[in-house]
Parts: C-alpha cells; structure tokens; sequence
C-alpha cells in the first residue's frame, strides 16, 4: 500500500513539473514548427503542430529561424514575430567611433538597415569589453578595451530596435597562442605558423582553447546581444601545416563541427541566435577545402550559415561565370542554392555576407548602387533570412539601399532606389 502512494506521489510529482504550450506566428497566428524551446538550460523542439511538452523552469526561452526571440514565463500560447536582419559590419573601433557610429545610426533610422555585427573578440585576438575570464587577461588580450559598459551599449541599440550580433573571431588568435605555444598551429618543420598578416592561429583540433573562446561568447550573450557568430571558424587555408591530429578532411571536419556543437550546449541557456561564417567557394565543394568547412556538417548545430559570398573573393569565378564582378546577382544566387542543396535545411537558415568595398581582384571596380542591389536582389530572391554588408573600413552609404520617407518605424514608407541604381532584370 506504501509502494502504491509513492508510486502516485511521483506521478503526481512528474505531471505537475511539466509545461506546454505553443508557438505560434503573431501575425498569421499559424503554428510554428520546429521552434526551438528553452527549458532548465536544454534545448527541446516544437511539432508539428507548434506545440511542446518540457519540464517547468522559471523562464522559457523561445526562437526560431526567421523570428525573434522571447522569453516566456509561464506555458501556453506564446507568439515570435518574423524578422528578418539587414546588417551592416562595424569593428570595434567603429562601434566606438562617434563619427562611424553616428553614421551607422543614421542609415539605421533612414534605410532598411535594422541590425549590426559588431566586433567582440577582434581580428588581433583583443577581447573588446572588460571580461571575467582571467586568461584573457593572462595573455594580454585586455591591452585595448574599448567598451566601457558593453550591457548598456547593447541596450541602448535595442531600444531603437536594432538586432545586434556578436562576431566572435575563433581561431585566429596571436595573443593566446603566444602564451601557450603548444595550442598552435605549425608549419612541417615544426615551428609556429603565421598566417599573411604575420598572426598565430590556435590548432582547431585542440579542446582545451575552446573554453575560452566559448566563455567570451558567452559573456557576450549574457550581455544580451541577439545573436553570436563564429568567424575563422575554420584551420588556416594553407598547405604545409600541422596539427595535433592527422591532417584529413575526416579530423578538420570533426574538430570544427565538435567546436560549434560545444558553442551550441554552452551558449544553450541565453536563447541566443547563433551563427557561422563560412567561405564562399565552401558551397560549391563536396569537400571541407582542407579548413575543415562543409555545409552538411556544420548547419546542425547553428541557427544560421554566413557564407561570405564576395565576388572579389571568387578568384576563378563560377560554372558559366568566369568574371565573378561582372555577374554579382549569379555569385550570390547559385553559390546559395549549391549551399542549400547540401545542408537540406531551409533558405532561411542563411544569411550572407556581402560585398561592400572596392574590388581587389579583377577591375577595381567601386562597389556602389547597382553592385550593392544585384546581391541584395539575389539574397532577397533565394529566400534567405536577410544579409550582412562588409566593408573592412566601415564605410557605408545609403547606396543600393532602400530608403525610407522618415524616422517614425511606425509610418515608415518605402522609396525605390532611383532608375539609374537599380539592376538590370
């Protein structure tokens, strides 16, 4: 009889520590399936019905591709509006330059710009906000802080409403592997590699950085940006190098879809958006490219794929496309229909980067209007959830960008680029 009591007690016990709900889409009020839900720092899924069974937790953390994120309370009905980012890059310095940044702000209340990637962990390996982690200040990666209050800078931006994402530098790091010289990559001979800008690079195939690189991304969450995207997330492409394990697609493949599995469960209770930057040419590869990159591989364990999609950067072109500046609409559209056609995701699950700067490989050709909107129109054209311009100066314009009447989010009215900027149909 005992044994029957506490068998029902903990029944009792079970039903009553559990949540459901569902997610729907604010607008449509249609389910949304294959959210993701945040429950006691697990990650869990919607039906397909949009609903969910999970253990009860005090918060509830809710996203899905093409969505915003929330966080809920209580089960329920719980409703993601879509969104769809439009980014530009700003380094740093350029986040915390009053004049870049005031002309970031500018083309965010004046454009269809609604986001921003900002540096965290720089180029350099320099953390760019105060942190906690006690190695980064070991190893000097503390010399330049340039962010006073990184909470209130990222919240400054929400208010007016900017989606802010945080790149992440992964295994370019000098500083680092400075101080532990055994993390390294290296050459044949045994000696460190540097790369062309004369920069250490951390051995991918080496657990013990990753919890550094892990802990400032998730400091970044925690400071509340929106989304974390790894960059040279990838071994350097060079020949001639080592690592700690054999040299083969099979161990690069292994240890870069290992890191951002492991990025995925730490960065689990922040209910924060995550992504990775990938080479162009990646997409049109069965192969990893010898740095370890392959599209089925890594779109499991993130929420978006950024192939970085410069025509300047396809240095042999395309099938059909041998001059990659003179067919910008072609490099992004088919380099992300090749990409999808590996990762079987959806073309929401992409968000490209985009070519912003003068060319470097082929005519010199500024990248103004016309350039700027064939990659918009192809990205917009495939489906993916927004782009991301890159302009290593952070030198922006309205140029190729739909302009709005006014400032008021709320009446905001679209004006056609003129005649002249548009590209050709």
């Amino acid at each position: 009889m005992k044994a029957i009591t506490l068998l029902m007690g903990l029944i009792t016990l079970s039903f009553g520590a559990v949540t459901t709900g569902i997610v729907l889409d604010k607008q449509t009020q249609e389910p949304i399936v294959n959210a993701i839900v945040i429950s006691n720092n697990k990650e869990y899924r919607t039906d397909s019905n949009g609903t969910f069974r999970i253990p009860q937790s005090k918060y509830i953390g809710v996203r899905a591709v093409g969505y915003n994120r929330k966080f809920y309370k209580t089960g329920g009905k719980m409703y993601l509006e879509s969104f769809t980012p439009k980014a530009i890059y700003l380094s740093s310095f350029g986040a915390t330059s009053t004049k870049i940044m005031g002309n970031a702000k500018e083309l965010l209340r004046t454009t269809e710009l609604n986001a921003l990637v900002i540096d965290v962990k720089m180029d350099r390996g320099q953390i760019a906000f105060k942190t906690a982690n006690p190695t980064a200040n070991a190893i000097g990666a503390q010399d330049i802080v340039l962010f006073k209050d990184m909470k209130k800078f990222v919240a400054d931006l929400h208010k007016e409403g900017v989606y802010v994402i945080a790149r992440i530098v992964s295994f370019k790091d000098t500083p680092y592997v400075t101080a532990h010289p055994d993390m390294g990559v290296r050459t044949t001979d045994g000696s460190l590699f540097k790369d062309k800008e004369g920069l250490y690079w951390i051995d991918a195939s080496r657990k013990e950085p990753r919890e550094y690189i892990l802990s400032i991304a998730a400091e970044a969450a925690s400071a509340g940006f929106d989304e974390v995207q790894f960059d040279y997330v990838r071994f350097p492409d060079r020949k001639g190098v080592k690592f700690s394990v054999e040299n083969t697609q099979a161990e690069r493949v292994k240890a870069i879809s290992g890191f951002l599995e492991a990025a995925r469960s730490k960065l689990t209770p922040y209910n924060v958006f995550i992504s990775a930057d990938i080479f162009g040419y990646v997409s049109w590869h069965n192969a990893d490219i010898e740095i370890g990159q392959r599209v089925d591989a890594l779109s499991p364990y993130v929420d978006y794929l950024s192939p970085m999609l410069y025509p300047s950067g396809f240095n042999a072109g395309i099938p059909g496309y041998r001059n990659p500046v003179e067919a910008n609409y072609e490099i992004v559209k088919l380099s992300l229909d090749k990409a999808l056609e590996k990762s079987g995701t959806s073309p929401l699950a992409y968000r490209p980067w985009l070519q912003a700067f003068r060319d470097y490989a082929f005519d010199r050709r500024i990248y103004g209007a016309k350039e700027i909107r064939e990659q918009i129109k192809a990205s917009e054209d495939f489906g993916s959830c927004g782009w991301i311009l890159w302009n290593p100066r952070n030198v922006y314009s309205s140029q190729g960008l739909i302009l709005y009447k006014n400032n008021n989010a709320s009446e905001m009215s679209r004006i056609d680029p003129p005649k002249s900027e548009k590209p050709a149909s």
